[in-house]
């Protein structure tokens, strides 16, 4: 692939060029100039558009494809070929299929199938077998696989015991485990935001209290095993105020959002619009 990108704005914090607007040339699909003007004398095909921006491969950290077993829902190939159109060079790949990747032979048929794409696959092995949450998984036989972490997708570690025994476990090979943040006794069956439009509209509610208590609890067991701990898409400023205080006591914690957490409030379900019902929900 030849082509001169025109009059783009560089977003990389690490490159001299960061928010720049230069062009960029790409010969035979690798990047040959970076440069203020450059011409185009053999007349490469010249992509030039309003509002130009050209930044690094970005990341995905909690990816679902539907292979193996719910391949209509959507294969490693399709799924890839999509990332790979949006910008990504790299997904996290969540074990909910069917069966459930909780097995070495589970995460490498999973790098196998995506081998020869362009896309990195980080495959996420399950925390427990069959992610019911009884009893661990194979985590280290699937991080000697390639797993790069460990969880139930979007199921709490109900049992602390069973989180406190991951985390020593896993810090003999340096594994990084993640708990859903949802205290599932007190969430129950809500379905949005507990708050004046849950009540408005007569609908169960989902209290933050429910994503804060499992927070904090994950964060003082984390505080006495050590270890590394992420919690995917938080959603309230008090599980941010607690993850930040534990990070300043150097806990080895990291956490996620969901960009429409970022960006949308419950408000938006007035109209009852069923595209607006994700978890955990908007607040």
């Amino acid at each position: 692939m030849n082509v001169l990108l025109k009059s783009a704005t560089v977003v990389d914090s690490k490159s001299e060029f960061h928010n720049k607007t230069v062009d960029i040339l790409i010969e035979k699909g690798v990047i040959s100039k970076i440069s203020k003007r450059i011409s185009n004398p053999k007349n490469y095909k010249e992509l030039k558009l309003d509002n130009l921006h050209v930044s690094v491969g970005w990341f995905d950290s909690s990816v679902s494809f539907g292979e193996p077993g719910y391949e209509e829902r959507e294969t490693i190939a399709n799924g890839l070929k999509t990332a790979a159109l949006s910008g990504f060079t790299a997904v996290a790949l969540n074990p909910n299929t069917y069966p459930v990747i909780d097995s070495n032979a589970d995460i490498s048929f999973l790098l196998a199938k995506s081998a020869k794409h362009s896309v990195d696959v980080c495959p996420v092995g399950a925390l427990t077998k069959h992610s019911d949450g009884a009893s661990l998984a194979e985590l280290y036989d699937m991080h000697q696989a390639g797993a790069v972490a460990f969880m139930d997708y979007q199921k709490p570690v109900s049992n602390p015991n069973l989180l406190k025994i991951a985390l020593q476990y896993s810090c003999s090979f340096d594994g990084l485990i993640c708990s859903f943040p949802q205290e599932s006794s007190i969430s129950g069956n809500g379905v949005m935001n507990e708050h004046i439009t849950s009540t408005k509209l007569g609908l169960k509610g989902n209290p933050a209290m429910a994503e804060e208590l499992q927070v904090a609890r994950d964060l003082f067991i984390l505080e006495y095993t050590g270890g590394r701990l992420h919690i995917p898409t938080i959603s309230t400023a008090k599980s941010v105020d607690l993850i930040r205080k534990a990070k300043s006591q150097k806990l080895n914690v990291s956490c996620s959002v969901a960009i429409h957490n970022l960006l949308l409030t419950d408000d938006v379900l007035d109209g009852f619009d069923t595209k607006y019902k994700v978890l955990p929900p908007l607040r």
